[in-house]
């Protein structure tokens, strides 16, 4: 059961890290749009802040696989905790199987379905991740395809890993996790929500002011 991180963000992942409970990051060319910085440099950042057997999805596009796997190449020769992350798309898969031929690390990203989770899986993909918020959208069930991907993917032998992605709520994270995902991938303020609930507050809050007052009731009297 692992935790990923959704950001491109060097210092937000730097101030999550503290916590010492992520596990590798994910990211795509909307968040890297959205930084507004080198993408290269961006996950040499990230890629130093995690050991070398992590993963950091770094998300490679082009028209046809060739396009693919050459940025693939600028990705890999990085760090060794670089995954390649592609879309499941013909092409995508195509490329996909070639890294896997060469052991390098891939995830399969934008799997809306279970037929593209057993293709993934005959390409050799270290990971899917399987939208759950953007099915969720469209009013399908984003959980139930991580539960018959899961039944595939055991009844198989299959060793690709699935990773819950597109998580708006942090309800989605331990239903995720429930239903069988290996990862889930989460955006910074949805990792940091994880932390609250009501009852935890009031809690401590009230430990707080019986603590206080005890310390005030074991002051010695003035004589």
């Amino acid at each position: 059961m692992k935790l990923f991180l959704d950001c491109s963000d060097p210092d937000l992942i730097g101030h999550a890290l503290e916590t010492g409970l992520v596990d590798g990051v994910t990211t795509n060319p909307s968040l890297m749009k959205k930084l507004g910085q080198d993408p290269e440099e961006v996950i040499k950042r990230i890629a130093d802040m995690f050991p070398w057997d992590s993963s950091i999805s770094a998300e490679v596009v082009g028209q046809n696989a060739d396009e693919m796997l050459e940025m693939a190449s600028k990705y890999i020769r990085i760090a060794p905790n670089i995954t390649i992350k592609l879309p499941c798309s013909r092409e995508g898969l195509i490329a996909c199987g070639d890294l896997t031929g060469d052991d390098i690390s891939t995830n399969v990203t934008l799997v809306f379905s279970p037929a593209q989770a057993v293709l993934a899986a005959k390409a050799g993909a270290s990971y899917i991740s399987p939208f759950i918020g953007r099915l969720a959208d469209q009013y399908w069930d984003g959980l139930s395809l991580i539960k018959d991907i899961r039944k595939i993917y055991d009844r198989n032998d299959v060793t690709t890993q699935i990773l819950a992605a597109s998580i708006r709520n942090p309800i989605d994270v331990p239903n995720a996790f429930g239903v069988g995902a290996d990862v889930c991938t989460l955006p910074y303020d949805i990792f940091n929500k994880l932390f609250d609930h009501c009852l935890t507050t009031a809690g401590l809050d009230q430990f707080d002011k019986d603590w206080a007052q005890l310390m005030e009731d074991l002051l010695p009297e003035d004589e």
